[in-house]
Order: C-alpha cells, then structure tokens, then sequence
C-alpha cells in the first residue's frame, strides 16, 4: 500500500468533527435519562390500585400532603398536626387560590384520615383535589 507523501509545507490535520458530535449525543443522553427526585415523592407509602388510574398532570405549584398509615399527616417532608396542615394549606390558598392538592394516603390508613386532610382544604378555600393511587397492573 502506497501511503500519500505530505508536502513539507502542509500540516497533517485532525479532524475533531465526529468526536464532538458523540460527546455532543452522550451529553444530551444524560441529560434526557436523568430523573428529577420530587422530595414529596420520596415518602414510603403503599398507595392503593385503580383501574382507570390515568397520569395525573402535574404542576409547579402544588402541595403534596401524605397520610402515613398510623394516620400522621405529612407536608413538605415534616411531619405536622391537623392545625399545622391547615395552616400550610391557608398559606398555600392565600398565594394561589387554585393551587392544586395532591393527596397520597396509604393503603392502611382509615379513610377518615383522608376525609380530614379533604375538611381541611376545604376550611382553606382549596378546591382542586387529586388523589394519588398506583395503576393496576
């Protein structure tokens, strides 16, 4: 195999083209499979099944409250007292008043927890309610 000569006057060039493209495609891979951590979320509840579960929209503004399975209520990661959420939630309504609420109560909790963190966005003036439930598989 003959291998070109070089003219003492031309530099040999590197062409740096496809190594940048792949850092480039690397880069926007991790930046597409990297998942956002919602402290809320990160509570261990055994949330209960539903048929017609769908995916519920979800809103920079929004208030997730827990309900533990001994029926402690939890808001923005701290455990409060049923003054201490409506206090949350009439702070909440005072800046947007159709803030949305999501409600993820445990499989094992008494339904009348989840009907007193209900009484209590409604004392607050907070209508829009969501209920968190696994979908069936």
């Amino acid at each position: 195999m003959k291998i070109p000569d070089i003219a003492p006057d031309e530099e040999p060039a590197l062409s740096l083209t496809s190594m940048i493209d792949v850092v480039f495609l690397l880069l926007i891979f991790f930046m597409v499979s990297t998942t956002f951590l919602d402290p809320e979320r990160q509570v261990e509840l055994d949330l209960p099944e539903a048929a017609e579960a769908g995916a519920a929209p979800t809103t920079a503004e929004e208030i997730v409250v827990n309900v533990l399975q001994d029926g402690r209520l939890s808001v923005g990661g701290t455990i409060v007292d049923e003054d201490g959420l409506l206090t949350a939630l009439r702070q909440a309504a005072a800046t947007n008043p159709d803030m949305q609420v999501t409600i993820r109560g445990d499989r094992q909790t008494h339904h009348e927890n989840v009907v007193k963190v209900m009484n209590s966005c409604g004392a607050a003036g907070l209508s829009n309610l969501a209920v968190s439930v696994l979908e069936e598989n």
